[in-house]
């Protein structure tokens, strides 16, 4: 696979900034998502090195600890629609990508892939990101969309069902346009390094398969979880601002 030169690599920046002055023409939080590029960019660089030894050093318990950081930083990402309450709901959205997220990597990684050793960091690691990611993404559009319901005087039953939907709607687009309007990230790279379109599409199929389960799966736990939490508060009212 070629490898991109940073000049080159600079020049995928240029779309970006040009949204960024948009944003901050239109005062519509440019610092934000420039902060969030920045972030972004670090973040990366840094991950590159840690996967590296990571990968040389091949020791489970590395592995499961940078499976429980990407889980407690999903969480608290997860709730940035909702600052306000995010001491308060923290606990759930973990219990909930977790048991959503972990079940998946646990059975796409042991029933599926069939790893061996179990912890394959090569293997483990980039696929908990991906799931992971997709289950907080879910959480994050599902809590917002819950709250936002309940506030309009919406039934618990029916601000439940319209997040629901909410959280999953990201990949329920994806799965509708992938293969005709996109082809996807994992499937591309395999594609350019080399391998069989027709295997590419397998393993296509099995991230698809993943995320819409664990993105679900971890969306309907917290609904389940924030209706305990609030009690019968949902079915008259969100009192205030707080829990």
């Amino acid at each position: 696979m070629q490898t991109i030169p940073i000049l080159n690599l600079a020049l995928t920046g240029i779309p970006a900034m040009f949204v960024v002055f948009i944003l901050w023409s239109w005062s519509a939080g440019a610092g934000h998502s420039l902060a969030a590029l920045a972030r972004m960019v670090v973040q990366l660089l840094l991950i590159g090195y840690l996967l590296v030894y990571i990968f040389e050093a091949d020791v489970s318990w590395i592995v499961l600890a940078v499976i429980m950081v990407m889980v407690i930083a999903a969480s608290w990402i997860a709730l940035r629609t909702i600052p306000q309450w995010r001491g308060a709901l923290y606990g759930y959205a973990f219990v909930s990508i977790l048991i959503g997220g972990g079940l998946t990597v646990a059975l796409v990684t042991q029933a599926v892939l069939t790893l061996d050793p179990w912890y394959q960091p090569s293997f483990m690691v980039p696929l908990a990101g991906m799931i992971f990611a997709a289950s907080m993404n879910s959480v994050s559009l599902a809590a917002e969309r819950m709250l936002a319901e309940l506030r309009r005087g919406v039934s618990y039953v029916d601000a439940r069902r319209i997040a629901m939907q909410a959280g999953l709607i990201p990949i329920v687009n994806t799965l509708f346009a992938v293969g005709l309007v996109s082809l996807p990230g994992l499937m591309t790279g395999q594609i350019l390094s080399g391998v069989s379109p027709l295997i590419a599409v397998r393993y296509q199929v099995m991230v698809m398969c993943m995320i819409f389960g664990a993105s679900g799966m971890s969306a309907a736990i917290f609904l389940t979880l924030l209706r305990q939490r609030l009690g019968h508060q949902l079915d008259s009212e969100l009192l205030g601002e707080r829990l």
